[in-house]
């Protein structure tokens, strides 16, 4: 069976990122780097691996860094040019008119009413969502690997990662069904469940593909947990009438919504980069003798 192609994907960017203030007072805690690429790229790049082919960024005041940082910035390429430096590295930057759109998400609502932001230029075909702070690293990508889940299942997938029992109260966590590989059918989802009552300890982590019929999900629905309308709230009803299942990623996660999680990626990246890693290795080594 042939199911419809995931073509779109929504970025919902239009958060305040207050736990990095005053670094994010001026600039989007999307476009912090992990090194020398901007957490944001790292998302537009795992799209662009899994053949996703429209980028849906859901915006909000003072996120225009985000969209001029994929845009042609006409005088630096050209000043590049003419002083003979390698272009290239501003190649994974350009999205063009027909490969992004962007949204305004005029009000802090919750996850689920930024997606629900998106519902006209995803229409009416299944879709993808990505968390840009959550840093899922791994080749193939956390996407390529949930598409490759997808074109066997259909339905809705979200993907998941183990987590130690006494630290899934932080997280939304499933109720899992029949396990098949890294493939889990989902019977429910808890949000941030109590470590005694937790369901599994397999915890959602910010990579989902989801039918379109979650958004009149989303019209219909009334505030939830925080008073913010929550994609889980959405997602939880959809269980039962369609396939949902959740893909255990096979790779690494840092939380980069938090300053532990954001210095992990950089130290983990750095010493993963033939250009640095010596170096880095023998500071974070002088550090720690300090």
């Amino acid at each position: 069976m042939t199911h419809k192609p995931i073509r779109k994907a929504v970025f919902p960017v239009a958060g305040l990122g207050t736990r990095f203030l005053p670094a994010t007072k001026a600039i989007p805690k999307e476009m912090l780097p992990i090194v020398d690429r901007p957490l944001i790229q790292y998302a537009v790049d795992e799209a662009r691996e899994a053949g996703i082919e429209q980028m849906i960024f859901v915006t909000g005041r003072g996120k225009g860094a985000i969209e001029d940082h994929f845009d042609i910035a006409f005088e630096l390429e050209r000043t590049m040019a003419e002083r003979g430096k390698d272009l290239s590295v501003l190649e994974p930057t350009r999205l063009g008119p027909g490969n992004c759109a962007y949204v305004r998400q005029q009000e802090p609502m919750g996850l689920g009413h930024a997606i629900w932001c998106a519902r006209d230029i995803v229409g009416d075909e299944p879709f993808a969502i990505f968390l840009p702070d959550e840093f899922m690293h791994g080749s193939p990508g956390c996407m390529a690997q949930m598409v490759a889940a997808y074109n066997q299942t259909g339905g809705n997938l979200i993907s998941v990662l183990e987590m130690p029992r006494d630290k899934v109260s932080s997280y939304g966590v499933i109720d899992p069904g029949a396990r098949h590989g890294a493939l889990t059918e989902v019977r429910g989802l808890v949000e941030k469940p109590a470590a005694k009552d937790a369901p599994s300890n397999l915890i959602i982590s910010g990579r989902y593909i989801l039918q379109p019929e979650v958004m009149r999900t989303l019209e219909n629905q009334g505030k939830g947990a925080g008073g913010e309308i929550q994609l889980t709230d959405a997602m939880a009803k959809m269980i039962g009438q369609q396939p949902f299942h959740a893909v255990t990623f096979d790779g690494k996660r840092y939380d980069c919504g938090s300053k532990v999680g954001y210095i992990e990626a950089n130290l983990a990246i750095a010493l993963e980069r033939g250009d640095m890693a010596d170096e880095v290795r023998a500071i974070a080594k002088a550090l720690i003798a300090q």
